[in-house]
């Protein structure tokens, strides 16, 4: 028998966040404590985050608050038929992340690997906030100074033609071998405009392109992934997407380069393994990232991904996003992601 409670918190971003979808100034997560009653003192705890506006689990506090209090209040049922979670994956990565830490003793140790024994580290990109162009600059030089060989930069805010110039300046600075550069878009170029920003980006070596187009247009974003010098990532067309047939139509119908997965926005544990497990079949590569959980929830997916052999550097590197974070064993240095003992 189990027993479960929620607490919402609310975490206060150091520096605005610019995206193409706005501003995030600040993000809320409920977090999971669940305890096994026939186990005194027993406990795990699981972070259910959301962004407004991606998340699909997500229309208001109200709702979903209340969502979370059903599953607590039916917890028994939930975690013998987690299945039923599938379309609200946020929670169902809470659910999930709560049970392993309680089996695992409320350790924080979720998985037994070489990353979780602080024998091997996991390759991260340094994310790049949209803004001015000065101030992404000034997170450019921090990331580069901090030691970084993979930066991924926000576009589609400010003028494309900005944009491109603060990446070819950087790419006359570093070549290919010394600095692998992402872009993500999340969705902000047209049909129309897309193929010949995309032509203008291969140019500078890109390494990818996360969601050039919005989500939802198959056929132009399988004409993209064709014909396109750059390769594409998709991240919000997955989002959704529940089912192992309509996650092996979606990547069959698009045949992208790469897909970006979420745990807390693409079906927690379960459902990531699941769209893995389609892409290998179809010689599609991944990587995983988060959906700027606090340390709960980092901790819960680095050392998930730590469960694969991917050597792509991996979208982990938010935990300092925050005024104030969760207590982590985590630590981010010189472009690699490390767990400290214990």
């Amino acid at each position: 028998m189990y027993q479960a409670t929620f607490e919402k918190k609310t975490f206060q971003f150091k520096r605005p966040g610019g995206t193409s979808r706005g501003i995030l100034t600040e993000k809320h997560a409920w977090f999971i404590t669940l305890t096994d009653t026939t186990r005194p003192g027993s406990r795990g705890l699981g972070e259910c985050s959301i962004i407004p506006g991606l998340s699909p689990d997500f229309t208001d506090f109200d709702a979903y608050e209340a969502k979370i209090q059903q599953v607590c209040s039916q917890i028994d049922h939930y975690i013998t038929h987690l299945n039923e979670l599938d379309t609200t994956p946020s929670i169902l990565f809470g659910v999930e992340t709560a049970l392993r830490d309680l089996q695992h003793g409320g350790t924080g140790y979720f998985f037994d690997t070489p990353f979780t024994r602080g024998e091997r580290k996991i390759p991260v990109n340094g994310l790049i906030w949209m803004g001015s162009e000065s101030f992404m600059q000034e997170q450019i030089e921090d990331k580069l100074n901090g030691g970084y060989s993979c930066i991924k930069l926000k576009i589609g805010a400010i003028d494309f033609e900005a944009e491109f110039k603060l990446i070819e300046a950087l790419r006359n600075r570093y070549a290919t071998d010394k600095l692998s550069i992402r872009v993500d878009a999340n969705g902000a170029f047209s049909v129309a405009e897309a193929a010949e920003k995309l032509e203008k980006l291969a140019l500078l070596n890109i390494h990818s392109i996360e969601q050039p187009i919005r989500a939802g247009q198959i056929a132009a974003m399988h004409d993209l992934c064709r014909t396109t010098r750059v390769p594409i990532a998709l991240d919000e067309e997955l989002i959704g997407i529940f089912g192992r047939p309509a996650k092996a139509q979606l990547l069959t119908d698009i045949q992208p380069q790469y897909i970006i997965l979420k745990p807390s926005l693409h079906g927690g544990f379960s459902g990531c393994r699941e769209w893995i497990e389609i892409a290998d079949s179809l010689q599609i590569q991944w990587w995983m990232t988060s959906a700027l959980e606090s340390n709960v929830g980092l901790n819960a997916i680095a050392q998930f991904t730590s469960t694969f052999d991917n050597a792509l550097p991996q979208g982990l590197g938010t935990g300092a996003l925050y005024v104030e974070n969760t207590p982590t064993r985590l630590v981010c240095q010189g472009g690699f992601l490390e767990m400290l003992p214990a």
